[in-house]
């Protein structure tokens, strides 16, 4: 089986990992002896990717400078620059569309994610919706739980409006089929979980729970414990 593309979510900041990223961005921040987008990376080419689309923006010369064509990674790398403004993760997507087929896979730049990306595209692909998210029944134990889902489909969605019956929580990988960005066609600047949250509303957003936990370097714990777990 073919994997789709991967777009991997690149651009942002890292605020909240400042103090430690020393002005890197989030991608290249060390994990052991290596920048983590070089974990990222084998992970994908282990899953079984091809190619990956990097959308960037903060610092985007060093990403490129040390990821180049993706070729020692065994990857086909491209990159879509967000250009002088952020664009939002959304934003960023959209405006990358002349480069992804009509189907692809997301995921955010900060995010170490070991979980059968096969059989998420096959449970995608049988579900005939305009998107798919990952979920993970969280508890808010790594971070804040965010979904809530009935075991058949997601009923709620929201990263702001957060409520009793959400125990779930978006694990960090999607796919999408470009109709689901059509109600978003003219703006340019806006994030994934609008697009989320307009395809929960049409009932268009298919889900499949990873057992898993998830790894990401967004806050300084995570980094702690992604370090952790590939030392094991």
């Amino acid at each position: 089986m073919s994997c789709f593309p991967i777009v991997i979510l690149a651009g942002g900041y890292g605020t909240r990992v400042s103090s430690i990223a020393n002005n890197l961005p989030k991608s290249l921040i060390p994990i052991g002896k290596e920048p983590f987008v070089a974990h990222q990376l084998r992970l994908l080419a282990s899953k079984g990717f091809k190619d990956v689309l990097m959308c960037v923006g903060y610092q985007s010369d060093q990403i490129k400078n040390f990821v180049k064509d993706g070729n020692a990674f065994h990857l086909n790398v491209k990159y879509a620059h967000d250009g002088d403004q952020l664009l939002g993760t959304g934003g960023a997507i959209q405006s990358a569309f002349s480069q992804l087929p009509e189907n692809f896979f997301v995921v955010y730049g900060d995010a170490y994610l070991q979980c059968d990306y096969a059989d998420i595209q096959k449970t995608f692909e049988k579900s005939c919706k305009l998107g798919l998210m990952t979920i993970y029944k969280n508890n808010n134990q790594w971070d804040k739980s965010n979904v809530e889902y009935d075991g058949k489909k997601i009923c709620c969605y929201s990263k702001t409006h957060i409520t009793q019956s959400m125990s779930y929580i978006d694990f960090g990988l999607n796919i999408f089929s470009k109709k689901a960005f059509l109600s978003f066609a003219k703006k340019s600047h806006f994030d994934l979980s609008e697009v989320h949250e307009s395809l929960v509303k049409q009932n268009e957003l298919a889900a499949y729970e990873v057992e898993e936990r998830f790894y990401e370097i967004g806050s300084i714990d995570g980094i702690y414990a992604l370090e952790k777990h590939l030392m094991q």
